[in-house]
């Protein structure tokens, strides 16, 4: 079975596995063909990851933001430009304490795909979320960010209006940020377009994420000039969670239900959770400064991490 046929059978069980005129014997029976299904799940190929990370229910930026925060007051516009909706967040609190929260926002459906982007900033967007960034530096706020895009936004209009150079600056600038920054890529995270929010003094994987430098069909079109041979690029790639773990690029996997997220998001929100809340006690002992060293070297040494 491929993953999207087991994802359909795992679908369809659940949907009437919950109806409330089933019989005990059907739920029984239900039951136990669903075991059968997860055991499909046991060893995904890294296409299959990428499936999972692109699951049009796979939980949003505002799901978990809604899930751990509370007290949303969200924050809109670069003060220059317009409003680039593909990046969502604001102020909020995490357990009694202000944060700062953002992402990126892809949308639920064709018509919010539309409106967001698909996920893909444009400058606007970054800027936004530099001065989000900025502005959490200032007050003392740490700093989420949920990654989740196909890359930025290459439009002629976002070239024009300083693509690049919204991404190099927050590259420079989140690297000194005084104040603790968790990354966590929930879907898709290629790029720069990912990057741009992304450097973290601690950045997680959800366990089918995907991290790359690229697209596989991106990937696969320059290298072979064919993007059917995605599939054959994302083992090349390296872009899974377990990949980039074992090569130290990212801190930690959370896990995932079998099928994904998507199935069990309440479980996911959980260990979220779980990894915020120890990552906050364990940089609470530093100072600012620090803070913004450790970063610092982070990812000035990920290539030694790499190459060991």
């Amino acid at each position: 079975m491929t993953i999207r046929e087991i994802d359909e059978r795992m679908t369809a069980i659940e949907t009437e596995r919950w109806q409330s005129e089933v019989s005990e014997q059907r739920i029984r029976e239900l039951e136990k063909e669903y075991a059968e299904v997860c055991r499909e799940c046991d060893h995904l190929s890294a296409h299959d990851n990428v499936y999972l990370a692109r699951h049009k229910y796979r939980p949003k930026v505002d799901d978990y933001i809604n899930a751990l925060f509370k007290d949303l007051f969200i924050q809109r516009g670069d003060f220059l430009s317009k409003e680039d909706q593909s990046i969502f967040g604001g102020i909020a609190t995490f357990h009694g304490i202000p944060v700062t929260v953002l992402g990126h926002r892809k949308g639920r459906n064709i018509d919010e795909n539309l409106k967001y982007n698909f996920g893909m900033p444009e400058p606007e967007g970054y800027r936004k979320a530099l001065r989000m960034m900025k502005q959490a530096e200032k007050f003392g706020r740490p700093i989420i960010t949920f990654i989740d895009t196909p890359g930025a936004y290459p439009g002629l209009e976002a070239e024009q209006h300083g693509q690049s150079n919204a991404i190099a600056k927050n590259l420079a600038e989140m690297s000194a940020i005084r104040t603790p920054i968790i990354s966590i890529v929930t879907g898709e995270g290629s790029s720069g377009g990912a990057l741009a929010i992304g450097v973290a003094n601690k950045v997680y994987m959800l366990e089918h994420a995907v991290y790359s430098v690229l697209s596989p069909e991106g990937f696969a079109s320059i290298l072979w000039k064919d993007s059917n041979r995605a599939a054959e690029a994302c083992d090349l790639m390296k872009l899974t969670a377990q990949d980039l773990y074992s090569f130290g690029v990212i801190d930690g996997i959370i896990p995932e239900p079998i099928g994904g997220a998507h199935h069990n998001p309440q479980a996911v929100f959980k260990s979220i959770e779980r990894v915020i809340v120890r990552e906050f006690n364990a940089m609470k002992k530093m100072s600012p400064n620090e803070i913004a060293r450790s970063r610092y070297e982070k990812f000035r040494n990920i290539d030694r991490a790499v190459r060991k």
